[in-house]
């Protein structure tokens, strides 16, 4: 009888750092038994946690492990969002809600997706809030482009972004607040595992290729060999017909024997 008992698996904890602009503070804790398993795992946490002001507790900042060293896991930031109640308690009944989503570019050449939104006291017209979208775009790209990916990230979060809107769209209609609702990456960042002095880099989604290129290849084989079935039968029919053909000439010189033999007799 084979033994069938479990192995234990040994996990060990890994600490998740954040990145340098966060201060490389620890975020949380993560099990696993093997270092490449880290690798990919996001963690979300409130900006509360990093900075102990009340007022942060509404934005949740998103990371992901892209390093492993160790028993640390380094980490970088993705994106954030803020909680649905806080949205919810912004937009009231007889308001104005801006909503944009404006693909951008920072100095460093890093792309990222911004969705922010404009309030006001009361209901605007559709020129209005065409005007007040176009300043938030230019606000938004301007930082971007002036800025690097790190420092970006402060503005958007520390709300510089918002008193730069508030500025310039005062004169067409005084804004209430601009809040930058949500943010995301669009670069798909590289991961590596280090093991002692070799580094093995990975790239999210090569897995995934290999298996389907290993899937399609399994796909043509059994083509083929759905394809060559026919043959094989087509060989069989062949076979059967001269084996038909062959007894059909072995009977017809026997027929013509007894019917010479029957005329003899009469």
């Amino acid at each position: 009888m084979a033994d069938r008992r479990k192995k234990k698996v040994t996990k060990e904890w890994y600490s998740l750092i954040a990145p340098a602009m966060f201060g490389k503070v620890k975020l949380a804790e993560t099990p696993a038994n093997d270092p490449a398993k880290v690798l990919g795992r996001t963690v979300e946490i409130s900006l509360q946690e990093l900075t102990n002001d009340i007022a942060k507790a509404h934005i949740k900042l998103k990371f992901k492990v892209v390093d492993v060293s160790g028993l640390e896991a380094h980490t970088a930031f993705i994106g954030h969002s803020t909680t649905s109640d806080y949205v919810k308690r912004m937009a009231r009944k007889h308001k104005s809600k801006i909503d944009g989503v404006f693909d951008v570019q920072t100095k460093d050449g890093k792309r990222i997706r911004v969705k922010p939104s404009a309030y006001t006291a009361k209901r605007l017209q559709s020129s209005q809030k065409r005007a007040i979208r176009a300043i938030m775009k230019d606000v938004i790209t301007t930082l971007a482009s002036n800025n690097t990916f790190d420092e970006f990230v402060k503005h958007m979060l520390n709300g510089e972004i918002g008193k730069q809107t508030y500025k310039l769209a005062k004169p067409i209609y005084p804004v209430k607040r601009v809040e930058i609702h949500k943010s995301e990456l669009l670069e798909i960042p590289k991961v590596e595992v280090k093991k002692g002095e070799e580094t093995e880099e990975i790239e999210e989604g090569a897995e995934e290729k290999v298996e389907e290129t290993e899937s399609e290849k399994k796909e043509e084989l059994a083509e083929g060999t759905k394809e060559e079935e026919p043959e094989t039968e087509v060989k069989e029919e062949k076979k059967e017909t001269e084996e038909t053909k062959e007894e059909v000439e072995e009977k017809e010189p026997e027929e013509s024997e007894e019917k010479e033999a029957g005329k003899e007799e009469s």
